[in-house]
């Protein structure tokens, strides 16, 4: 959900993964308190019901964002003379941190059976420990994996049998070592498969959006991010050509399974819209501003915010599935009407963003603190 601060900071970067969070609190609420109320065709529809839900955009800015902080964090440690053994040292610590404590919040929160979903902080984990090997590797390293992730993805998840994981509208597997790295690979919630290839993107990215260089072209991140764009309408529009043991969705924009167009997309949406607010907001802000200064503490306790925004409606939610019928899941997706579930969202985010700011005080306990704790010297 985090990774390592860009230096220096950026006010445009603290708002998208500021809006990145309030995206997924609603997205979230919405979907496991009330994204089946009063379906009478079939449970786990889930918040892509709603036409008007933001569906699908919070976990690409989050892992795009990851390796774009990472790579401004670690050309800032280059420029200041740090040891690169330190800087792999703290990467490998961060990325094995997350990894660990994604394990841990899939026990504590979603309970044991589900440990190896291998949702979003167990794939930035992942992503720290590649992008370590990529910061090593020729400027070229990263855009080939790029390639490759997007494209095996699809064949992956047609030799593994996608459709098969999600026969009840989510992923559910056995404990066996097939199913474990099927899901790691290619079948779980976000598998490497493409899922790695957003936060490379990322890495790749950050020089052309931020880079201080002032001889740098100015239209090489409209450039990339147009072309991306144009990629994912032609394999759109090219989706009747394809293969139908490779089409693992009916729809032409999915994020489970994450679709070409969707990934494409995504990546090429997001460095357009990073580059426009860096060209607005950062060119003339100071980081003065309400709004700045509270999405500033929103991004820097992401982390925290991530895990608060499941615990707050998970666990109540659990709880009376217990209480009312003796299984912790017997009001998953029907606890609440859809208005309820949003007020409930909307409530969480204002005491979001009032925690945001307290545990920016020195010494204040969060996730981040722990992180740092841990991984840095």
């Amino acid at each position: 959900m985090t990774g390592p601060r860009a230096t220096p900071r950026q006010a445009s970067i603290d708002v998208l993964r500021a809006a990145a969070i309030v995206l997924m609190t609603l997205v979230h609420f919405v979907e496991n308190l009330a994204g089946s109320w009063e379906v009478v065709d079939g449970a786990f529809i889930g918040a892509n019901r709603y036409w008007w839900m933001p569906t699908g955009f919070a976990a690409p800015l989050f892992t795009f964002l990851s390796g774009v902080s990472y790579r401004l964090w670690a050309d800032a440690q280059r420029a200041r003379g740090r040891d690169e053994d330190e800087v792999s040292k703290i990467t490998a610590r961060r990325g094995l941190f997350l990894i660990l404590f994604g394990f841990a919040f899939n026990v504590l929160v979603w309970l044991p059976e589900d440990v190896f979903n291998w949702d979003i902080l167990t794939l930035i984990g992942t992503a720290m420990l590649a992008l370590e090997v990529v910061r090593r590797a020729p400027p070229a390293a990263p855009l080939v994996a790029c390639g490759l992730l997007i494209g095996l993805a699809p064949v992956l998840r047609a030799v593994a049998d996608y459709r098969a994981f999600w026969a009840a509208g989510y992923f559910d597997y056995d404990f066996t070592v097939a199913d474990v790295v099927l899901g790691y690979l290619a079948t779980g919630y976000f598998p490497v498969f493409p899922w790695l290839a957003l936060p490379l993107a990322g890495y790749v990215a950050a020089p052309l959006v931020y880079g201080m260089d002032p001889g740098r072209s100015q239209r090489m991140p409209w450039l990339a991010g147009g072309l991306l764009v144009a990629a994912a309408a032609a394999v759109m529009a090219l989706r009747p050509l394809v293969p139908a043991r490779l089409v693992t969705h009916e729809q032409l924009w999915s994020m489970f399974p994450p679709t070409t167009g969707y990934v494409l997309g995504t990546i090429g949406g997001m460095i357009l819209l990073a580059a426009a607010l860096h060209r607005t907001l950062d060119a003339r802000s100071s980081g003065s501003g309400p709004l700045v200064r509270i999405a500033g503490a929103m991004s820097r306790h992401s982390l925290s915010l991530y895990v608060l925004h499941h615990v707050a409606h998970v666990w109540p939610l659990w709880l009376a599935g217990f209480v009312a019928a003796g299984e912790p899941d017997a009001l998953w997706q029907v606890a609440t009407p859809v208005p309820t579930a949003l007020a409930w969202a909307v409530a969480f985010l204002l005491l979001a963003a009032w925690l945001a700011e307290q545990m920016d005080r020195p010494g204040a306990p969060s996730a981040e603190s722990l992180l740092r704790w841990l991984c840095e010297p």
